[in-house]
């Protein structure tokens, strides 16, 4: 058990002081060896696009048919990303997606003669249909026995795991994620930062807190992979296994951990955040991508769309409109929600895009403010559905391309992707900051070779989002 208020002394930089030090070597190199000799496909089934937030050169689709993921795991691929939006559904359809896609894939898996290893990708804030969503990949894919790996830490979002509570960290502050406002997600809301109570407490006691395992730091820096091996070993069929990390370091050495029992006959099902995922292809977590000049050079002006209404989010739109070059555009979703015209609205808002955008002005389109709910999950979710659904038809109907697109927010990087882009197919190219992924579109859908970045609500200082726009030319003002 924490206790609440010593941690409130303690500063980030004290309690790291406290732990054993890391793992003495970097194990990447010998992760990637291992990795590719193994013939294996990471495939990431991720709740929402910033999953791709710590990768590179890889690609992901926004398609599960099976003919598709046929020809991507023909192409060999160490990581491919299926983005399936999941959280943006209620639980009981996105436990029908995940049995489609799950069954999909095995298919292709078993038709494509390539291996693969399964991970949920979910948000790192534990936000998510879990367990639902891993118990359906568990029943698709024929791996009820398999341990259930729960693995939130998100290092490049402060985001870290100790003696298995789950924190953010903040400005030299260490705060249980059940303090933060992720935690009061009408949605996905929860209690405990203590992870085997947060386990508890999304099964509803089907999983009592005692029954869960954990990998602990001193098992992960003084033991090492063995250890970790032993550990995960030592798990009962369909167990739940926390593991904790600070480091990058320490998900290296749970990586090789993973590898060794998987060698050892053991299987394993992953909920994960985005860092484990290239780590555990033996690749660097989060290396940056640098704009060229290409991605730049066009005269019409760059689009900003955000949907995100969570603080940090709205810290950021706050500081764009302040000191960025943009015309704003402000949706105003109380009066969208009782409109019944929305697509003249629609209308309105594309055609003064598509005017701004071909003099080479920058835009920003954003939701109000104000959160509006529903009085229960499924309401406020036809809300969100509502808001973006409106976005995606502005997105849909411009005709003016322009010079990037940035998306704030994981359901509307998603949904302007996959309906207003009409993309199945991107490559990412890696972070432009930490955790902050930038595609390339692919052939085949609206604007093929359109810069895409993948902005989630929560990433990012005040001045992250106004900082990334000047990143392809926006102006900032002091």
């Amino acid at each position: 058990m924490y206790n609440k208020e010593s941690l409130m002394e303690v500063t980030v930089d004290q309690k790291m002081a406290q732990l054993p030090p890391v793992f003495g070597e970097s194990l990447l190199a010998s992760l990637r060896e291992e990795f590719v000799r193994s013939e294996k496909t990471i495939v990431v089934l991720d709740d929402d696009p910033t999953g791709t937030q710590t990768s590179y050169d890889v690609t992901v689709i926004t398609s599960w048919d099976t003919a598709l993921i046929i020809e991507e795991l023909r192409k060999r691929p160490s990581i491919l990303f299926i983005l399936t939006n999941s959280r943006s559904l209620p639980e009981r359809e996105a436990v029908e997606l995940t049995l489609e896609i799950g069954r999909n894939l095995k298919e292709a898996a078993e038709a494509s003669g390539r291996e693969v290893v399964v991970i949920s990708r979910s948000d790192s804030t534990l936000r998510g249909h879990f367990p639902a969503e891993v118990n359906a990949l568990a029943e698709a894919l024929d791996l009820n026995d398999a341990v259930r790996v729960l693995v939130p830490a998100f290092i490049e979002g402060g985001r870290i795991t100790i003696d298995d509570v789950h924190y953010l960290t903040d400005n030299q502050r260490l705060i249980p994620v059940s303090e933060t406002p992720f935690a009061r997600d009408v949605v996905f809301g929860y209690r405990h930062s203590h992870l085997k109570r947060w386990v508890e407490e999304k099964t509803g006691g089907q999983v009592q807190a005692e029954a869960v395992q954990s990998v602990s730091l001193d098992d992960i820096r003084r033991g090492g992979p063995e250890a970790v091996a032993r550990k995960l070993q030592a798990c009962g069929p369909g167990a739940v296994c926390i593991v904790n990390a600070a480091d990058y370091r320490d998900l290296e050495v749970v990586a090789m951990g993973l590898i060794t029992a998987e060698k050892a006959g053991r299987t394993f099902l992953y909920r994960s955040s985005a860092t484990l995922v290239p780590i555990r292809a033996g690749m660097e977590s989060g290396r940056l991508f640098d704009p060229g000049p290409e991605d730049s050079s066009s005269g019409n002006g760059l689009l900003v769309v955000v949907g995100s209404h969570v603080p940090r989010a709205t810290e950021q739109l706050g500081y764009l409109l302040e000191h960025g070059e943009y015309q704003p555009i402000e949706v105003n979703v109380s009066e969208l929600l009782r409109t019944d015209q929305p697509a003249a609205r629609a209308e309105a808002i594309r055609r003064q895009t598509d005017r701004w955008l071909s003099a080479g002005t920058n835009v920003v389109i954003y939701t109000s403010r104000r959160l509006e709910v529903g009085p229960d999950a499924e309401s406020s979710l036809a809300i969100n559905a509502t808001v973006s659904a409106f976005l995606v038809e502005v997105v849909k109907g411009l005709t003016v391309r322009p010079k990037a697109l940035i998306a704030k927010g994981g359901i509307t990087s998603s949904d302007l992707a996959t309906k207003a882009l009409s993309a199945r197919c991107a490559h990412v190219l890696g972070p432009i900051i930490p955790g902050v992924p930038v595609w390339r579109m692919q052939a085949g859908g609206k604007f093929p070779g359109l810069t895409y970045v993948v902005f989630p609500g929560n990433v990012g200082g005040p001045s992250a989002l106004a900082e990334v726009g000047a990143r392809f030319g926006a102006s900032l003002r002091p």
